[in-house]
């Protein structure tokens, strides 16, 4: 895999070609953890530092400015936080266990290149697990293009049939996105009205959707619509199923929706349909995520099993200790 030529204390140039190479690495196949992973790993490749707290810092001024770029963007860091977060404990826990410098940073670059191929593996595995809850004939709605949820329906494709539903997502319209991904596997598949959620719900027997990231109470944060969509399954009795990489586990204990970090949960702008400028003084900004608290989760599909949201401070503690 190739390295980004990075270093980590610079100037402005020099960060701009940093978010830049990061932003670039973005694709169908590469999640924002995974970006910032490679990006990290060429900084310890390159990295001047003679000490682990040299290389440390410099790993943490890069993952502030990565942060920093995504906000800009006017996207949700809570992933991206969490991936760094994960790797750069790593990196300290290495620290204990190869005294000798080189050898940790060695021992560090493998691991990086291990992380980064583990978001594929881990979709994988997601698949394999969940596609287990589709049954043939299913009305299946979601939200949001996940490349995880992705995976996990063109799997359960592979053996039965069954049709999807998907708001529309405004303002960047990501449920056309996932429409036509599924419709050119040959799913049937609708896009409907944000706002018509509750219309439909009764016409569907469950919902599986990504996540931006799972918190400590079991709850999940994701695209802006998905707290909805889950108050409306539980008052229907439909299962709510979230599929999410383990690197997505946040170390967050939201209680209600102004509990989301602030400065790392970015707002956007909702324009009228037809491009017409919003009347004078009318307030259009809206959040980008919402968090969906676990009691409306039925259960979350990970690379570390199948969890009740019960099950997931459990998997935090051992992932961050």
């Amino acid at each position: 895999m190739a390295r980004p030529v990075i270093a980590c204390k610079t100037d402005g140039k020099q960060e701009q070609a940093v978010v830049q190479e990061f932003l670039q690495m973005l694709g169908p196949e590469t999640t924002l953890p995974v970006a910032a992973i490679k990006v990290l790993i060429g900084v310890i490749a390159r990295s001047n530092a003679s000490t682990i707290m040299g290389m440390e810092r410099e790993l943490r001024q890069t993952a502030d400015l990565l942060l920093d770029s995504v906000v800009l963007h006017a996207k949700s860091t809570i992933a991206l936080s969490s991936g760094c977060e994960l790797f750069l404990r790593y990196v300290t826990r290495c620290s204990l266990d190869f005294p000798n410098f080189e050898d940790c940073k060695k021992q560090v670059l493998h691991r990086g290149e291990k992380f980064a191929e583990m978001s594929v593996t881990s979709r994988v595995r997601i698949a394999e697990l969940g596609h287990g809850f589709v049954r043939d004939g299913a009305v299946i709605m979601t939200h949001g293009y996940s490349r995880v949820v992705a995976s996990l329906l063109l799997r359960a494709a592979q053996t039965k049939h069954f049709t999807i539903m998907i708001p529309e997502g405004r303002p960047e319209g990501a449920g056309f996105e996932a429409a036509a991904v599924f419709s050119k596997a040959g799913i049937p598949v609708s896009v409907i009205l944000d706002s018509a959620v509750g219309y439909f719900m009764e016409q569907v027997d469950l919902c599986v959707v990504g996540a931006e990231g799972v918190v400590e109470n079991g709850g999940v944060v994701n695209k802006v619509g998905t707290c909805q969509m889950a108050v409306v399954a539980k008052a229907l009795h439909k299962p709510f199923y979230v599929a999410a990489e383990s690197y997505k586990f946040a170390r967050l204990y939201p209680l209600n929706q102004r509990d989301l970090p602030e400065g790392r949960t970015p707002m956007i702008r909702l324009d009228p349909v037809g491009g017409e400028p919003a009347p004078p003084g009318v307030d259009c900004t809206n959040p980008c995520v919402d968090y969906t608290p676990a009691d409306y989760i039925t259960l979350l599909f990970t690379d570390l099993g199948v969890l009740t949201p019960s099950a997931v401070s459990d998997e935090l503690i051992r992932l961050y200790q």
